[in-house]
């Protein structure tokens, strides 16, 4: 009995996890292009600019994930500014994973030799050219282990945004358990999914890792 609802559940569970791989895939890229200038900013000698970044960073790593969902699709629309529940749960998620990317890449760029951008600007290059040529590529390779954690973590906070309406892979087990009263048999097929793509992020992680190690060899 188990086993037959999971197997029959599979279906419509694999097809919302499209949503989940969507949400967790556009929140880190944005995430990213929003991290680097942070983490540039934490890093920078103007005040304004450091104290803008540590509060960013300070604000998104201090609060909870779902505390930051709900201010956004509920909060917002008590000023003017209503969102649907994808693109409330987008931002959230973008915002969210930009301020611990922020501190990955910061420790990325601190973790390169200082030798190294001394000799770089001693050769005549500039500090775009520093940072795009000697800085970035050393720090892709110190932070990506701690990336891939982050990684994973994005995939699993995306279940949050089933809080909201959104159908995605708990959002539809959800649905589907107080359909059929069978929370165990469906959150169970539910965490298998989950499993197969944490499991496939980790191996595509460690991979990267490999030729990153290659490359700085």
């Amino acid at each position: 009995m188990i086993l037959n609802l999971i197997y029959e559940s599979m279906p419509q569970l694999l097809k919302s996890s499209i949503l989940t791989i969507h949400l967790t895939c556009i929140s880190l890229i944005i995430g990213a292009c929003l991290a680097l200038p942070l983490a540039l900013g934490r890093l920078s000698k103007n005040r304004w600019v450091a104290g803008f970044s540590f509060a960013y960073v300070y604000y998104f790593r201090g609060t909870p994930l779902l505390v930051q969902i709900f201010l956004i699709y509920y909060g917002l629309p008590q000023i003017g500014l209503t969102l649907d529940a994808y693109t409330s749960a987008l931002l959230s998620l973008s915002l969210n994973t930009a301020a611990y990317t922020a501190e990955i890449i910061r420790g990325g760029i601190q973790a390169v030799a200082a030798g190294e951008i001394e000799s770089a600007h001693a050769m005549g290059l500039n500090r775009a050219q520093v940072l795009r040529r000697i800085i970035l590529p050393q720090m892709i390779g110190f932070a990506l282990p701690a990336y891939g954690n982050e990684i994973i973590l994005q995939i699993k906070a995306t279940s949050l945004a089933s809080t909201i309406t959104l159908m995605d892979l708990t959002g539809m087990a959800r649905t589907l358990a107080a359909e059929t009263y069978a929370p165990l048999e469906i959150f169970c097929a539910a965490g298998i999914i989950y499993l197969v793509m944490v499991f496939s992020t980790s191996k595509l992680v460690t991979w990267m890792e490999r030729r990153s190690t290659v490359y700085r060899c």
